[in-house]
């Protein structure tokens, strides 16, 4: 799918979708509570049915009326199971320890990037404990045995999903665990909402100087949860405003644990000069790298210069974020250059062009809250990408009296 926008400022209100990175972790605890829990407030995209689908795989019951989920926890475990991830890395991360906590021999299915994405701690550790990995490095792989218990070494920097999914599995093994942290943990605050979503299901998992310590034969309880408003999909709009645009944002908790509630201070922080005009601004990404394509189209309509660091993560994404951002926004006259962990944004005015989405969602909306300034139309191609994490937000962008529609490219 291809889309047009006619630059034009937006105005209204807007739902924001309910937290992805939520939704996944409250699923998981769901599906290994002995009973039955109840979601609300349930956005469904791409990401969200791969996790709901592996569950399922995995023995969890799940029936769907409209917004609402309703789980009923695994209770006959299978032998064996084929686990789709489609492209979610989260859903990769997040059951292989549990599957293996299980003792189920699950094969790993993913598309797109998602096979080159590392699991290399995983595999390290992990066949330590009795688990074995036919292939490293492709997709389909299959995971076998049963985890044991013990000392988890994980580098801290890689992805702090490595850390989440063993937060949830190792609860369900006999022993006690710990995770030990070889490096500082990026992302954290991903991390301490795994925390806080274990202790709404009862489960406790407790911060040590370096890691952290989990007690083994827990239980999931059953619990009833509403999702809570993503604020990595409010940055869109809230950097929208910035850029001119005036978009009311609903459906966010102000004392949230969401890392990417950065944004908000990241926009009130900024400086403005006498014309009134956002100046540049540096920025540490290490805790927040979903927003940093964004960050970096807010960067080109501030005076002066912007600098990212701590952003090389980003390189193994859904695409290398470094690189796409920085040619998503380059072809629509803007000066973005990579450096070794982030990028540097001159001022720049916009004019238009076409872009690719190189697949990934965060890319595609980028490019379409920057269409709001340019001097001519966008075509974004591949603009489809979006159903990864917020399937509706073409449409939610032209009720807010955007001007993006789908063509066909010659």
């Amino acid at each position: 799918m291809n889309i047009r926008i006619i630059p034009t400022k937006l105005k209204g209100k807007v739902d924001i979708p309910s937290s992805k990175s939520m939704t996944h972790r409250i699923l998981i605890s769901a599906a290994l509570a002995d009973g039955e829990s109840e979601i609300r407030n349930v956005t469904f995209s791409r990401d969200i049915y791969a996790t709901i689908d592996s569950l399922t795989a995995l023995g969890a019951k799940i029936i769907i009326e409209n917004d609402i989920i309703k789980v009923k926890g695994i209770s006959n475990i299978a032998s064996k199971a084929v686990i789709d991830c489609c492209e979610s890395g989260s859903t990769l991360r997040f059951m292989i320890p549990i599957a293996a906590a299980l003792g189920i021999t699950s094969t790993f299915k993913g598309e797109g990037r998602l096979p080159e994405r590392p699991i290399t701690p995983y595999n390290r550790e992990m066949t330590k404990k009795g688990i074995s990995f036919d292939k490293i490095g492709t997709m389909p792989f299959t995971v076998s045995g049963k985890l044991e218990s013990g000392i988890f070494e994980l580098e801290g920097d890689i992805s702090s999903q490595f850390i989440t999914g063993l937060m949830f599995a190792l609860p369900l093994l006999k022993g006690d665990s710990e995770i030990v942290l070889l490096s500082r943990l990026e992302s954290k605050p991903y991390a301490d909402m795994t925390v806080k979503c274990l202790e709404c299901f009862g489960v406790i998992v407790k911060e040590t100087n370096n890691g952290y310590f989990i007690k083994g034969d827990q239980h999931y309880h059953p619990c009833n949860m509403t999702v809570e408003g993503d604020y990595s999909q409010a940055a869109f709009f809230y950097v929208g405003n910035v850029l001119g645009n005036s978009i009311k944002v609903n459906n966010l908790l102000p004392d949230s644990f969401q890392g990417d509630k950065k944004i908000v201070e990241i926009i009130d922080n900024l400086c403005y000069n006498d014309n009134k005009q956002p100046c540049g601004f540096n920025v540490n990404a290490e805790n927040i790298p979903d927003l940093v394509p964004i960050l970096a189209v807010l960067g080109t309509f501030c005076q002066g210069q912007t600098t990212i660091t701590g952003a090389k993560r980003l390189k193994i994404k859904e695409s290398d974020r470094l690189q796409t951002t920085s040619q998503m926004l380059n072809s629509l006259g803007g000066k973005v250059t990579v450096t070794d962990d982030g990028l540097i944004i001159e001022h720049s005015e916009l004019t238009g062009g076409t872009v690719s989405s190189f697949g990934d969602h965060r890319i595609a909306m980028s490019a379409a809250i920057a269409a709001t300034v340019c001097k001519k139309p966008v075509i974004i191609n591949n603009a489809e990408s979006v159903n990864k994490s917020y399937p509706d937000f073409f449409e939610d962008y032209n009720s807010l009296g955007g001007k993006a529609n789908v063509i066909t490219l010659e």
